[in-house]
């Protein structure tokens, strides 16, 4: 089945390909403050140390785990639009205070606070870092907020030299020589927005489990370009938050197994995977991920409509496809949900099990088959 301390000035130098984390201009510690709902201030500390083994980021606040697995979830896929990789080094996040269940907009203080500690951004202060901002996708770049930090700034923590970043526009044509607004994360450099840069692709498979429920439901890639010079392995560039951890990993040894079939796919992609549906088990997923991958790499010729495939494999470095259990109810499914220009991936070992005249009725709806044992320019 498949269901207030001022981070210490630093040089204007822009680090070469073969700085690291460590080296002497980057702060070991970074704060950035946010205005809650409440009027409260929170202070989001970032320290950075070796890794050794560990988790790339974690983060802590007190009484609320919730909001600390939201903060590491911001800043993961946030560092997707990033254009180095390096993991080295681990940066751990924490709050002084904890925030409200619906409060968000400390979401981009922490990003902010992640990029300081590791010496991506280097803002001129005189005094204090305020950021208020959120996003649904991260991922992307991208930052919403509300349309005026007027409440913010009448706040009386908020000094003259303080700087505040908020996402969002402005309203009313508001002006501040104290605010700097962003759309997107690329705009703290002035660069265009990095999301223009990710390609994204989604696939459909088919979701049973022998009930009403029962469906096509997607997967989708998204991925970044990037440059890395670091020992960082290919699963850290890979996140697909939603899923459980045991289903993180699948997904992230699938995809990298798979580019490795490429030759020279590895090392060079930041990840982001979602899926429609995250409730599910077992692997027949598997085909439908590596080729959003590859469609979403350039590595496959797109379809006119959707691509829904199925199938696993246990050597997917090799670009081999083997065969998944449910034939008879996914073979009923697709053919009930296909429409014109659809593409459908079936294992080989099923091509001499297809129902009579399945293939024909597919063709018939103006949807085409294929069944694969291999992947690669399909």
């Amino acid at each position: 089945m498949t269901t207030p301390i001022t981070p210490t000035p630093t040089p204007s130098t822009t680090p070469t390909a073969s700085a690291t984390l460590s080296a002497s201009h980057v702060p070991a510690n970074a704060e950035c403050r946010s205005v809650l709902a409440d009027g409260r201030v929170v202070t989001i500390t970032a320290s950075r140390r070796p890794r050794a083994n560990r988790a790339d980021v974690k983060c802590t606040v007190a009484g609320a785990p919730v909001v600390a697995e939201r903060m590491q979830e911001v800043v993961r896929l946030a560092r997707h639009t990033e254009v180095r990789l390096d993991s080295r080094d681990q940066i751990v996040l924490s709050m002084d205070i904890p925030p409200g269940a619906a409060d968000r907009d400390w979401e981009l203080a922490a990003v902010l606070a992640d990029r300081m500690v590791r010496g991506l951004f280097q803002p001129a202060l005189a005094g204090r870092l305020y950021a208020h901002g959120w996003s649904d996708n991260w991922h992307l770049g991208r930052v919403q907020g509300s349309p005026t930090p007027a409440a913010t700034r009448a706040q009386p923590h908020i000094n003259p030299e303080d700087i505040i970043i908020a996402g969002g526009p402005a309203a009313n044509g508001e002006v501040s020589p104290q605010i700097q607004r962003i759309a997107h994360l690329g705009a703290l450099s002035g660069h265009a927005d990095p999301s223009a840069g990710v390609s994204t692709v989604r696939t459909w498979f088919p979701l049973h489990s022998g009930g009403v429920n029962d469906s096509l439901t997607w997967v989708e890639v998204s991925v970044f370009p990037i440059e890395s010079d670091a020992a960082a392995t290919e699963e850290d560039s890979i996140a697909a938050p939603g899923l459980d951890l045991s289903a993180q990993l699948e997904v992230r040894q699938t995809l990298a197994g798979a580019r490795h079939f490429d030759g020279k796919g590895l090392g060079r992609w930041r990840s982001v995977v979602r899926f429609g549906q995250v409730r599910f088990q077992g692997g027949s997923y598997q085909l439908a991920l590596v080729m959003a991958d590859r469609l979403a790499r350039g590595r496959e010729f797109v379809p006119r409509g959707r691509l829904i495939a199925t199938g696993c494999s246990s050597a997917w470095h090799a670009g081999r496809v083997d065969t998944v259990e449910g034939r008879e109810p996914k073979l009923e499914l697709i053919l009930k949900q296909a429409v014109p220009g659809d593409r459908v991936l079936l294992p080989k070992a099923w091509q001499g099990e297809l129902p009579a005249g399945f293939a024909a009725e597919l063709r018939q709806k103006g949807a085409s088959l294929a069944c694969i044992d291999r992947i690669g320019m399909i």
